[in-house]
């Protein structure tokens, strides 16, 4: 996908309103419009990338910095005690927005486990 036509590239140019918890000149974190928690916040990078699995070494220093600011965010939003980062990667991973994003997820109950097990 083109970043022209990208819903979270829109955002990051200010053509789609958004509730911003943080921003600097590469990433940009928002309120996600449908949380599944207390506190669900996304990360992204402000340059487009389509996934994870489209990440080159030049973007290392990124990556590093979103999961570094992860906490941030999580105690922030009101969940200083735990958290859990997603990032959903293509088709399989059930990725939807195809514009590489992190996941910050928490509150003040513990989540529910993450896949269930098959017996």
């Amino acid at each position: 996908m083109s970043s022209d036509n990208c819903i979270f590239c829109k955002i990051v140019r200010g053509e789609i309103p958004s509730r911003k918890v943080y921003e600097d000149d590469e990433i940009l974190a928002f309120h996600d419009i449908n949380p599944l928690a207390p506190v669900h916040v996304l990360a992204v990078p402000k340059e487009h990338v389509d996934s994870m699995a489209t990440l080159e070494d030049r973007h290392a220093g990124v990556m590093g910095r979103m999961m570094v600011l992860a906490q941030r965010l999580a105690a922030d939003q009101g969940s200083p005690d735990g958290f859990r980062v997603i990032c959903n990667t293509g088709r399989i991973g059930r990725q939807d927005v195809y514009h590489l994003h992190l996941h910050v997820l928490g509150g003040s109950n513990p989540l529910p486990g993450m896949i269930a097990r098959s017996t």
